[in-house]
């Protein structure tokens, strides 16, 4: 057997061996779906994973209709792998109708051309749809990167690192190699490294995932955080347990005690430019201490759901005082802690169901009877 012969062996039992992972961590994942966006997607992301494997595979390209599933996994992987990107790392994300849109159109073309247009085998059209595949990375990177500082989910925090980075550049390095030398010229040197990286992706996220707490990396069964009376910013109550990991360390009451004492008193939610960073430098912690107190001890997986929480009481409790009738909202906004009115709305009206003035008026309406 010749040194081409080896090539293409090696490269078929990698990408078999690629493929057995994928269905592994599909499985693996899928099995935590329950009420889980993330879950689901990341199951179909690993099956379009491994349909990729099939489909980037070296050899005449001119599959059968019967072929048309495998090709739709494939083709619409790129918008699977962004909207888990934003159900992984954004806990406020929810589906919408028109993502479905965004995936259909990328897997239209390749559907089309199974049943004999022409007009699909144009260059231009090829650029377009492999453009769209990594601009749809590229976004996916954006969200991995936005909400990095502010994850408290520490698992989650080392998932996100490797899951995201290592496939979006592989995503981005794989499309652009086939626009620059094109999807029919690649040779088998670049097939065989393109195998090889999906193995040892697939390789590892499969580790990551064996060795994570999949029921706080994916989100609980959703709770809403509970604060108390308008006029205090109260924590949450405890979040269902959940089996923990071996690391696991019971949080610090004293030290919640003092978040509480630092928030309910000292109102340092109101400081321009908190960040989790600025907060453990003032408590003398290591982040990851910090971090770990809030998440664990409080219930809550992102640092600036926790500061909105008391910063929307301290808004409430602003907006139902009969003194404070004249104040401007934006004032009230600032004041609490919000940089400006969008996010501060956008914030009260997922919280409240009312707009700030909404619920002001029903406050002046409950004062007055």
């Amino acid at each position: 057997m010749g040194g081409p012969d080896i090539l293409v062996t090696l490269d078929i039992a990698l990408r078999g061996a690629g493929i057995a992972l994928l269905l592994t961590v599909a499985a693996a994942t899928l099995r935590q779906a329950q009420g889980r966006p993330a879950a689901w997607l990341g199951a179909l992301l690993a099956g379009g994973a491994a349909a990729y494997a099939v489909c980037s595979s070296p050899g005449p390209h001119d599959p059968p209709l019967w072929f048309a599933p495998v090709l739709m996994l494939c083709t619409g992987n790129a918008a699977v792998f962004w909207l888990f990107a934003q159900a992984m790392f954004d806990d406020s994300f929810r589906l919408k109708p028109w993502h479905a849109l965004v995936w259909l159109g990328l897997v239209i073309w390749p559907l089309v051309h199974l049943l004999g247009a022409g007009f699909t085998s144009h260059w231009l059209l090829g650029v377009l749809v492999r453009g769209a595949v990594i601009v749809l990375a590229l976004l996916a990177l954006v969200q991995t990167v936005r909400g990095w500082s502010s994850d408290l989910v520490e698992g989650r925090r080392r998932l996100r690192l490797f899951i995201l980075i290592a496939v979006a550049l592989h995503i981005a390095v794989t499309v652009t190699a086939e626009l620059v030398i094109g999807p029919d010229k690649v040779p088998m040197s670049l097939h065989l490294l393109n195998s090889g990286a999906l193995v040892a992706i697939a390789a590892i996220v499969a580790l990551l995932l064996l060795s994570a707490d999949l029921d706080s990396v994916l989100g609980t069964v959703t709770v809403e955080p509970a604060v108390g009376a308008p006029s205090s910013a109260s924590p949450p109550p405890h979040p269902p347990t959940t089996a923990a990991a071996p690391e696991d360390e019971p949080a610090d009451p004293a030290l919640l005690a003092t978040l509480e004492r630092l928030m309910s008193v000292d109102r340092v939610y109101r400081q321009e430019g908190l960040t989790i960073g600025v907060l453990a430098s003032r408590l003398g912690l290591p982040e990851y201490r910090l971090r770990r107190a809030i998440n664990r001890g409080l219930g809550y997986r992102n640092f600036n759901e926790y500061l909105n929480r008391h910063r929307l009481a301290d808004a409430k409790q602003a907006l139902a005082d009969p003194g404070q009738a004249t104040v401007p909202v934006l004032t009230i906004a600032l004041d609490s802690g919000f940089q400006s009115l969008g996010p501060f709305n956008r914030a009260f009206k997922a919280d409240t169901g009312m707009t700030p003035t909404e619920y002001r008026k029903a406050a002046e309406g409950r004062n007055g009877s």
